[in-house]
């Protein structure tokens, strides 16, 4: 996987033609917030000589830098499409895409407003271990968790447990709509520890408009858009893209399931 783009065929030179894998990276291709093993980047590079490849992920570039990429190897040549932060932040061949902003769209007051009502709400909230970080502001979304980011992969994987059968998250989101849902936001659940606020409109969906857009960069007309995650149900941070008429939806559980599918689709 540690190649340059250009020992890869071209994209309108791709033995599949006009499809493209594009793919989640929590529990997806790697463990929550940890890397990707070496078997996946194997396999994700052989994959890229027959077709096209991409990942779409809620976090900013910088966490899928250090989950996909290495200190020498930029993940933006790693895979044909980077998507982060739904694409709001993107890259095609190593070469940076437009651009889209959360605070320019919403407005600084109602930035304000909602941030205001998230740290009071979660100074109330009840659970384990609480830790630092608990709004982080991204291009072109929030991500509020109740617990911090900051927190260890073992606080989180307990957190993720009491969340399953306390719903912090799901309770947490349904204050949020019924107080800010005059400001067209979407929130999804995804990951272990968190959720995302963001423009309705805005979700995995929002990457998908970048792939349109190849028809008439490279003439390459993505007919074929295959999309793993594992978040697909409703209220998950990967439903929308999974349920998408315009996408050929995988539901997996882990990267190994991921790995498992590749190889019965594409006999490798």
């Amino acid at each position: 996987m540690a190649q340059a783009a250009s020992v890869y065929p071209p994209l309108e030179d791709r033995p599949i033609k006009e499809t493209i894998c594009l793919f989640d990276v929590d529990e997806t291709l790697t463990p929550a917030r940890r890397s990707a093993s070496p078997q996946m980047l194997q396999l994700l590079s052989a994959l890229r000589h027959k077709c096209a490849i991409g990942y779409v992920g809620g976090s900013d570039l910088i966490k899928q830098q250090e989950q996909l990429g290495t200190p020498a190897i930029n993940v933006t040549t790693l895979f044909d499409f980077c998507f982060a932060e739904n694409g709001l932040t993107a890259f095609r061949l190593g070469q940076p895409l437009a651009s889209a902003n959360f605070i320019g769209w919403l407005g600084e007051d109602k930035y304000k407003q909602m941030v205001n009502f998230c740290l009071r709400y979660i100074s109330e909230i009840d659970c384990p271990v609480k830790r630092g970080t608990f709004i982080e502001f991204r291009n072109g979304m929030i991500n509020i968790s109740p617990i911090g980011r900051n927190a260890t992969v073992q606080e989180r994987n307990d957190f993720n447990k009491y969340d399953n059968e306390h719903k912090i998250r799901e309770k947490f989101v349904a204050e949020l709509k019924g107080k800010f849902g005059h400001f067209g936001l979407t929130y999804s659940i995804g990951g272990q520890i968190s959720f995302d606020v963001f423009p309705t409109g805005w979700d995995k969906t929002y990457c998908l408009q970048h792939l349109e857009h190849e028809k008439d960069v490279s003439g390459v007309n993505y007919k074929t858009i295959h999309f793993f995650g594992d978040k697909t149900h409703k209220g998950g941070n990967d439903y929308e893209i999974y349920e998408d008429s315009r996408t050929v939806g995988h539901a997996v559980n882990n990267p190994e399931e991921t790995m498992k599918i590749l190889r019965e689709m594409f006999d490798m």
